[in-house]
């Protein structure tokens, strides 16, 4: 019984370790949002009309910290059951299904809504720009895009 309360406790500690790893690295893509390197440098500015607005899904890179979180705790879940060689298959499947739902809760977890915007500048030239929603557009609105010296963009009211 011990041994039962030494492993769930041990499990509890790992979901919470994927639940903290993933949600550690939150990089934010919306148009009120900007790095460190961004901050104090300079970036153009272009004007235009928003022409079109549709909402969209922005899903995450996978840093693998999910499927490998989880796969540890599911490993560790399964060498509980059974003995000899029942508990080391059942810690192989446990690992292969806890990686699974790892990357599964990893996704989840990052993804956001988002919106692609695209905007005819002044120029005549026409962008496109998805970005987070972290903005309310609208069809006709005269909008600034602002790129970075990396190419990076974003559209504000």
């Amino acid at each position: 019984m011990k041994h039962r309360i030494h492993t769930i406790s041990l499990f509890t500690v790992l979901i919470c370790s994927v639940l903290a790893l993933t949600g550690c690295e939150t990089s934010r893509q919306g148009s009120k949002t900007y790095t460190r390197s961004q901050a104090q440098q300079q970036m153009n500015i272009y004007t235009g009309t928003l022409l079109n607005v549709a909402a969209v899904t922005i899903e995450p890179e996978q840093t693998g910290g999910g499927s490998a979180v989880g796969g540890v705790a599911g490993g560790i879940a399964g060498s509980t059951i059974g003995s000899g060689r029942g508990s080391t298959l059942a810690a192989l499947g446990g690992a292969l299904a806890g990686a699974a739902v790892g990357a599964k809760a990893e996704q989840n977890m990052r993804t956001v809504a988002g919106h692609e915007l695209e905007v005819e500048l002044d120029d005549g030239r026409i962008v496109l720009i998805v970005q987070e929603a972290d903005d309310v557009f609208d069809v006709g609105d005269r909008v600034r895009v602002v790129v970075d010296s990396k190419g990076v963009s974003r559209v504000r009211q």
